[in-house]
């Protein structure tokens, strides 16, 4: 596949990678949310202890990553989105790497990559004859963990 144009507006790659890193599908989009993990502490009451407990590390979950405004190629994401929902193949997971580009240089600045990615929802563009909309308006992806990579 060819580079997608780094344009102001489509700051962020999302490349979805097979588990050999073979590309699958790619788009540009205009804003990422939901790059969030959270920490629940467990908490221990140790006897002779009066001052407070003890703060261990519990589970970490992570939010849904949701893409808006976007444009792919040919409706990949579409694709993968359908084939994971409605032909059945519910394990169909893979991984998802998310890039960070400055206006006005070609490397990434941060490079984020989910792991055991599901798409969870499809949202296209509403349909006017008047408008000038982007190809897909929202992918939300849920994820079971993510990294974080600083670039050049």
């Amino acid at each position: 596949m060819n580079e997608l144009p780094v344009f102001i507006p489509l700051r962020f790659q999302v490349a979805v990678l097979d588990q050999h890193n073979n590309l699958l599908c790619r788009g540009a989009f205009s804003e990422v949310s939901g790059l969030e993990a959270t920490m629940t502490p467990k908490t221990v009451k140790e006897g002779g202890r009066n001052w407070g407990e003890i703060q261990l590390a519990g589970p970490v979950t992570f939010q849904p990553v949701v893409l808006k405004r976007g444009v792919t190629d040919v409706g990949d994401l579409w694709s993968w989105f359908d084939i994971v929902h409605r032909q059945g193949s519910l394990g169909l997971r893979y991984s998802a790497r998310i890039e960070v580009f400055h206006p006005e240089k070609k490397e990434p600045l941060l490079r984020v990559t989910l792991a055991n990615v599901l798409p969870s929802r499809f949202k296209g563009p509403d349909l006017a004859a008047t408008a000038s909309q982007v190809a897909i308006e929202e992918l939300t992806l849920v994820h079971e963990g993510l990294t974080l990579e600083r670039g050049g």
